[in-house]
């Protein structure tokens, strides 16, 4: 069964990024991603309402999309409606179903204007939760899907057809929803999301998390859980991780989530929903989590994240009253926040929960306020659990090498800190260096068995750390030096006297050949 729903997301998989590909000359990655996700999402919306509508009227003995020529039409469509908000959190009249305006558009095969009513179903589904549990769930979704853009096309007739082109492609697509033991979906849209971001050139320090180490932080706060209470990422972008986590466990009762980006953010909802996560399972907050937290006094189990690499935030001395920072006495630098995240995290960790976080390697090792914190964390706090090098070139866009944080209120272990150096463990895959399966497997069994092994994990006391004034520098702890091959100096000598007679050889050659042509020898 696995291997089925591989070959069918593969399948998808390839089918949406042709469709990509008709949009593709037009405008730039980061323009049509918003299109081609945000159809999708209106494809996979309509399909899962006109599913439920359909089982609503079985008892009628209709279909949903017979109810517009039923005598009792405005009964029936109240009825679905009022369950459809409730179970599905919105909801889509038959004429504003996606195969609907698909049909309207290819009309006796010519494209026929459809891009006004078109922009108003996309209004009408945010508008159909007005003043519903799932408001905010649903609010501004399709805010990128600008249908008037001249990034489509010059004239009105041109961003019609091309709009009908990708809609009749996206329409010929079976999305088997039937099917609900199955992600296939879900994954195909976190594989597009992937693709996009490799793509894109990234600012501001924000990459997009390659699978495998979403996989290596969900696997890391999971280790020895099979439901979770809640998972928690202060920057989730697309909300990859938080859904990696829930693959990891059995059941994840609640995903919390912040995002600074409106455009990630609205991404991020719909990633949630095409993962068949119902709207009152997660709570996405467009904010910025340093300077505006929305989720100050809950605690979670599990929190994950990749935070964006060294940016820049107000680090206002207001901040030193705030609890996250108040403890430490310093506040982590204006240019770089990566320890003012770490701290936010630990403020919102559980007591019986675990965080890990993907950082540049200079955490690890940069003096002044960023010391001064590290040194709370293990010496005052001692919450640090493990540091994991990870290979460099990892990211999309970026070579800059990388580690993963574990922290935990409570920790097992209190006398020590796990290091694990898994930087030489990796194939190379084109010009990205890529954490195979084994690998994350070595990474996971030594972080569960904390033991020493040669060139890989050293458990160091803290008497140790304390030795290197908190300097966490993996290298100190994890001696990967390799002897060099002994020098032959017989065979090398051999060597040198066989190259002194080529030498002569060539020089009589270039001697004889000056002398033909009258010219000096050059020397």
């Amino acid at each position: 069964m696995p291997y089925m729903a591989d070959d069918k997301k593969q399948q998808l998989e390839q089918q949406l990024w042709k469709i990509a590909d008709t949009l593709r000359g037009k405008m730039d990655a980061d323009d049509f991603r918003d299109y081609i996700l945000g159809f999708i999402f209106y494809k996979y919306l309509s399909e899962k309402m006109e599913a439920y509508a359909n089982d609503i009227l079985k008892p009628d003995h209709i279909t949903y999309d017979a109810v517009e020529k039923h005598k009792n039409k405005t009964a029936l469509l109240d009825a679905v409606k009022e369950e459809a908000l409730d179970k599905l959190g919105y909801f889509l009249k038959p004429s504003e179903l996606f195969s609907e305006l698909a049909r309207r558009g290819n009309a006796e095969g010519k494209s026929k204007f459809i891009l006004d009513d078109l922009s108003k179903v996309l209004t009408a589904i945010e508008q159909s939760t007005m003043g519903s549990e799932s408001e905010e769930d649903f609010g501004n979704l399709f805010e990128d899907l600008d249908l008037t853009s001249s990034k489509l096309g010059k004239t009105e007739t041109d961003k019609n057809e091309l709009i009908v082109k990708v809609l009749s492609h996206l329409e010929a697509i079976d999305f088997d929803l039937q099917n609900t033991e199955s992600d296939v979906l879900g994954d195909a849209y976190e594989y597009l999301i992937g693709k996009f971001a490799s793509g894109a050139g990234k600012k501001a320090g924000e990459f997009y998390t390659p699978q495998q180490v979403s996989s290596v932080l969900a696997r890391l706060v999971t280790v020895g859980k099979t439901k979770l209470k809640s998972v928690y990422d202060p920057t989730c972008g697309s909300g990859s991780l938080l859904l990696r986590v829930a693959k990891e466990v059995k059941e994840v009762a609640a995903f919390y989530g912040q995002e600074s980006n409106p455009t990630t953010y609205n991404l991020c909802r719909m990633n949630m929903i095409m993962h068949d996560v119902h709207y009152k399972k997660f709570d996405i907050k467009n904010e910025d989590t340093l300077e505006r937290p929305q989720h100050f006094d809950q605690r979670f189990e599990a929190i994950v994240a990749n935070p964006p690499f060294s940016a820049e935030w107000s680090a206002s001395p207001l901040f030193m009253s705030d609890d996250r920072y108040a403890p430490y006495g310093r506040l982590a630098p204006k240019g770089t926040a990566d320890f003012a995240f770490v701290q936010h995290m630990i403020h919102q960790l559980a007591d019986t929960g675990t965080m890990a976080c993907v950082l540049p390697h200079g955490v690890l090792f940069r003096g002044g306020a960023e010391g001064h914190i590290r040194e709370y964390l293990i010496k005052d706090k001692n919450q640090l659990d493990a540091v994991i090098g990870l290979p460099a070139n990892i990211f999309y866009g970026t070579s800059i090498p990388t580690c993963i944080l574990v922290l935990k209120k409570k920790r097992e272990h209190s006398g020590d800190v796990l290091f694990i150096d898994a930087s030489r463990h990796f194939e190379k895959v084109k010009t990205q260096n890529v954490l195979r399966a084994a690998d994350i497997d070595k990474i996971i069994t030594a972080y569960k068995e904390r033991t020493n092994e040669d060139k890989y994990s050293h458990v160091a006391p803290l008497s140790e750390i304390a030795e290197n004034d908190y300097n966490l520098n993996i290298p100190r702890y994890v001696d990967t030096f390799e002897e060099e091959e002994a020098v032959d100096l017989k065979a090398v000598s051999k060597e040198l006297k066989q190259l002194e007679k080529e030498i002569q050889t060539t020089d009589a050659a270039i001697a004889a050949y000056c002398k033909e042509l009258g010219i000096d020898t050059p020397f």
